[in-house]
């Protein structure tokens, strides 16, 4: 099997030891996968993990390095899945990381109806209608856009999956925070733990990590914040550590 194809480099996953294969054209992912795979409540041996909307891979990756655990990582588009397959036997983790390629919508149909105990999930952020105004490339409106799949959509399959007790965790836009609040909600994801992102101390937040339970009773907590850079435009000490690893 051929390793790289058309302009696709092979990364580094520094503080996981690992490598991913990306491409500027096609995908690349963001830091907000990297906080969502930390983020997340996962089993540490036994259970089973789903992360929808997968990309070329990285927070099955991410998360390979935090649990023993099965990891089902399931993406729409050919290209990205393929790219996340090959990044899963390049790492040598074919026993514990499998990439399904297709729809995430009724995906319950295919891998079983609660049957899992976490489900992760990085949806499109931006409404189809936004993606209208924008001359982006195929890969990249499908992965940014509600093209092929809604916010709802995504919560409620989301929910299909997972056990009575399991849970789900999300990262999105504050700015839809309450419409992710509601969908869950409507789904029997009871929100537990809520996690703002700042770019800078002073700025708004701009990204947010949220967790739900299914079935759960409600009670949520607000974690304490995270900021990315600091005033030089260094990263701050807990992303260098995130993305790098502790130094000691």
């Amino acid at each position: 099997m051929d390793l790289l194809r058309e302009d696709e480099r092979l990364d580094y996953l520094l503080a996981e030891d690992l490598r991913i294969i990306q491409s500027p054209s096609v995908f690349s992912f963001s830091l907000d996968a990297v906080l969502l795979a930390r983020f997340a409540s996962i089993p540490l041996k036994r259970g089973k993990i789903v992360d929808l909307c997968t990309g070329n891979g990285a927070i099955p990756l991410f998360l390979s390095a935090r649990t023993q655990a099965p990891i089902i990582g399931v993406e729409l588009q050919e290209r990205l899945a393929d790219m996340a397959t090959r990044s899963v036997l390049y790492n040598e983790l074919e026993q514990q990381i499998t990439i399904q390629q297709g729809d995430v919508r009724g995906i319950a149909r295919h891998l079983g109806s609660e049957k899992f105990d976490t489900v992760t999930c990085n949806p499109p952020y931006f409404t189809a209608e936004a993606a209208h105004d924008q001359k982006l490339l195929e890969h990249h409106a499908i992965a940014r856009h509600e093209i092929h799949l809604t916010l709802e959509e995504a919560v409620a399959n989301a929910s299909s999956l997972l056990k009575q007790g399991g849970k789900a965790a999300f990262v999105h836009r504050p700015g839809r925070m309450i419409e992710l609040i509601d969908a869950m909600k409507r789904n029997r994801l009871e929100p537990k733990r809520i996690q703002l992102v700042y770019p800078k101390e002073g700025r708004e937040a701009n990204t947010l990590l949220i967790e739900g339970i299914k079935d759960g009773k409600p009670d949520v907590k607000v974690l304490p914040p995270i900021t990315v850079y600091q005033e030089n435009g260094m990263y701050t000490p807990e992303i260098e550590e995130i993305l790098y690893g502790s130094k000691k």
